[in-house]
């Protein structure tokens, strides 16, 4: 069967992208090329790679790859031409740093994990590619400033409290620190335009059964079919997604279509993903037929819901929604592949809720407990997926120290250490 090598459409590349996984690919790529198929947007983008070595998987394929979105009802079947190419910034920093030299491109989008929008103090790079994704971001506008060239749209899908304007004031600091001139400064602030973001679909990558599609696609990518993009401030003409008939919003403020998410759909993934690897479940879809912990991923989602104050009709009927959305048979969604970083996504998406529950009701929530239990246990004795300082750091400290530990939840919840302690070890079940 012929490999999927098909002649691109000539376009302008219009957008840079940090992170080629197969969460922007099936989400932020499936929309550019469904604005282009429908003329409405005339454009490629390239992607930056930071920590993957070799050659790109994608490149086999002339970057081409086919999408597929299904669930009962819906099913679509997208071919995305829209990758130009791809850019090791680490192993080729000035081809990277040219990317900014480009007059078509005013767009950037990143997916580098919750862990990815951190400050991390590094010399001024003018020769070697930093390590964060903010020191690389400042170093590529800067060239777009030297340059003479216009501002761009900064949109950050990590699933962070106001992503956009952390990154913004990540990128200043790294100027200050690199001593950058005070009209470069002025230019990240007043020409570029960084946005506040949420982002809502699964995308699994591998589907979970085998599709008819007349060639061979190596890179194929499978999502559910139900998608959601939500942007703060004035709709931006460089992004004309919504026109292509994709379910993005422009909104005032994305503060509590955020939280509902992050705080049911994500802490839904991250409170169950650990249990289920320990128990030897591999996939979200095996989760939901496995009554324990089903029992348990009910009972995290009734006591996220309890601890919210917003509308609990909405908040409800969307745990609901998530526990069919998982239970997709079209969605192989592995569940090492959610693993990914789970520290810093517990402290984001499940710790707020623990808290606002003991502020609310006076005590902890169980479930919620026994979550976080599992996640040491989880570092300490099964495969997890993150630096590894901080695996390292789980694996030899008692529990008391890790929850001690502020560089992992930003403060000290060692008080929690008798609840977690017993579910951290993992032969009591």
């Amino acid at each position: 069967m012929t490999l999927i090598t098909q002649t691109k459409p000539t376009r302008p590349t219009k957008v840079i992208q940090f992170g080629g996984g197969v969460f922007l690919r099936g989400f932020f790529d499936w929309m550019l090329q469904k604005a282009n198929d429908a003329g409405v947007f005339c454009g490629n983008t390239v992607i930056v790679r930071s920590r993957t070595a070799g050659i790109d998987p994608l490149a086999a394929q002339n970057f081409n790859y086919t999408h597929l979105s299904r669930d009962g009802k819906h099913s679509d079947i997208t071919l995305i031409d829209c990758i130009a190419g791809s850019v090791n910034a680490a192993q080729s920093y000035e081809e990277f740093l040219a990317l900014a030299e480009n007059p078509d491109t005013d767009v950037i989008v990143s997916n580098t994990t919750e862990s990815g929008i951190e400050y991390t103090p590094c010399p001024r790079p003018d020769s070697v590619c930093p390590e964060s994704f903010p020191a690389k971001l400042t170093a590529l506008l800067y060239r777009r400033y030297t340059c003479g060239l216009g501002g761009m749209l900064i949109i950050p899908c990590e699933l962070i409290v106001d992503n956009g304007d952390v990154l913004c004031d990540i990128v200043l600091r790294h100027a200050a620190d690199w001593a950058l001139e005070k009209d470069f400064i002025r230019f990240v602030r007043d020409d570029c335009s960084f946005r506040n973001t949420l982002v809502d679909r699964i995308v699994s990558g591998t589907p979970s059964d085998p599709v008819a599609l007349g060639y061979r696609d190596d890179c194929l990518n499978a999502s559910e079919y139900f998608h959601l993009f939500v942007i703060e401030g004035e709709e931006d003409p460089r992004l004309p997604l919504r026109q292509a008939g994709i379910n993005l919003l422009w909104v005032p403020s994305a503060s509590d279509y955020r939280t509902i998410k992050v705080r049911i759909l994500n802490a839904a993934h991250t409170s169950m993903v650990p249990l289920a690897l320990l128990c030897g479940v591999e996939t979200v879809g095996e989760c939901l037929k496995n009554d324990p912990i089903r029992t348990h991923l009910s009972g995290c989602l009734s006591e996220i819901v309890d601890s919210l104050d917003l509308d609990r009709s909405v908040t409800t009927a969307y745990a609901k929604d998530v526990l069919e959305r998982f239970a997709n048979p079209y969605i192989h969604h592995k569940c090492q592949a959610i693993a990914l970083n789970s520290i810093s996504k517990f402290r984001v998406r499940i710790l707020p809720s623990i808290l606002a529950y003991e502020k609310k009701f006076g005590r902890t929530p169980p479930h919620l407990m026994r979550a976080w239990g599992k996640l040491i246990a989880f570092y300490k004795h099964g495969t997890p997926n993150d630096d590894p300082v901080i695996i390292a750091k789980l694996r030899d400290a008692s529990v008391r120290e890790i929850l001690a530990d502020v560089t992992l939840w930003e403060q000290d919840v060692s008080r929690f250490t008798d609840e977690v302690e017993h579910d951290a070890d993992p032969s009591k079940g």
